[in-house]
C-alpha cells in the first residue's frame, strides 16, 4: 500500500528524480532545495549544489534547512563561498548544468513571470519580487520548474517574461542570442511535462497517479500536447519519504 504524502512531498520527490549524479545544480530555496538535497542523499552523491548567495558545493544538514540563499547554514562544509556575481559567472562560463526555479506564471513555451500581474510598471495589479538571479538561471541552464498546476498559473502568454524559456517557440530562443540551455522539465502536482523538440510547446510526458488527461487540461490555460509514450509517474517510495522528511522534520516546507 502506498504511503500517504503531501503535494510538497510529491513535487520534491518527482523533481529530485530528474537530477543525475555528477551534475551541478543551481537551486533556490523551498522545493528546489529539498529536491536537490534529497537527490544528493539518495541517488546523486556527486551532485554539486550552488546557491545564489555564493555557496558552491552546499552540504545541508537534515533539520537545518537554510531559510534563504544568504543564510550561513548553507555554507557549512561547502566547497567554497564566493560573491553572488562570481556564482552567476560560473553559469556564463558553462559550469552549471541545471537551474531549479518556481514562478507565479508559466506559459506554453516555458517562459516564467515573477515580476508583474495584470498590467505594467506602477499600474500592475500585483507586483512580485522580480528576477533576482532568475533571468540568469533561465538564460544559461537547462531549467526545471516546480509549480502548482492551476489555470491562473499556466497561461497562454505570461504577463511579463522575467525568465526566458523558449520565448515564442521553435528557434526563437537561439535567434535572441541564447544559445545554451532552455526549459527542460515542469514538475506539478498533476503531471511531469517537457517540451516538444520542434515547436517547443509544453508537452505532458507523464501523469501523476489518479490524474487524467482531462484533469490536466482543465487546469491549464492553453492547449497542451500529450506525448504518445505518456506514462504514469511512480508515487514516492517509503525510503524517499523517510529521507525527505528527515530533512524537514518540523514540516516547514513539507506541510
Amino acid at each position: 500500500m502506498t504511503e500517504a504524502y503531501t503535494e510538497s512531498e510529491l513535487l520534491s520527490v518527482l523533481s529530485a528524480r530528474e537530477l543525475k549524479d555528477g551534475q551541478v545544480v543551481f537551486a533556490g530555496i523551498g522545493i528546489p532545495l529539498l529536491a536537490a538535497v534529497l537527490a544528493q542523499r539518495s541517488h546523486c552523491p556527486g551532485l554539486t549544489i550552488l546557491f545564489e548567495g555564493g555557496v558552491v558545493g552546499a552540504s545541508v544538514e537534515p533539520g537545518r534547512l537554510p531559510p534563504s540563499t544568504n543564510d550561513q547554514r548553507g555554507a557549512k562544509r561547502s566547497n567554497m563561498v564566493l560573491g553572488s556575481s562570481e556564482v552567476l559567472l560560473l553559469m556564463q562560463r558553462g559550469y552549471v548544468d541545471v537551474g531549479f526555479m518556481g514562478g507565479a506564471q508559466i506559459d506554453q513555451y516555458g517562459n516564467l513571470n515573477s515580476s508583474l500581474i495584470n498590467g505594467t510598471g506602477d499600474k500592475a495589479a500585483v507586483r512580485l519580487p522580480g528576477s533576482g538571479g532568475g533571468n540568469d538561471i533561465a538564460s544559461l541552464t537547462n531549467l526545471i520548474v516546480s509549480i502548482k498546476h492551476e489555470k491562473r498559473r499556466f497561461v497562454e502568454r505570461v504577463d511579463f517574461v522575467t525568465s526566458p524559456g523558449w520565448l515564442a517557440g521553435r528557434d526563437a530562443r537561439r535567434a535572441s542570442g541564447l544559445s545554451e540551455g532552455g526549459a527542460f522539465r515542469v514538475i506539478t502536482d498533476l503531471a511531469v511535462l517537457g517540451f516538444d523538440d520542434e515547436t517547443k510547446r509544453m508537452t505532458v510526458r507523464a501523469l501523476n497517479p489518479g490524474v487524467t488527461k482531462q484533469n490536466v487540461q482543465d487546469h491549464t490555460g492553453f492547449e497542451l500536447l500529450f506525448d504518445r509514450d505518456m506514462s504514469i509517474t511512480e508515487p514516492p517510495t517509503a525510503d524517499e519519504l523517510r529521507l525527505l522528511r528527515s530533512l524537514d522534520p518540523e514540516r516547514i516546507l513539507l506541510s
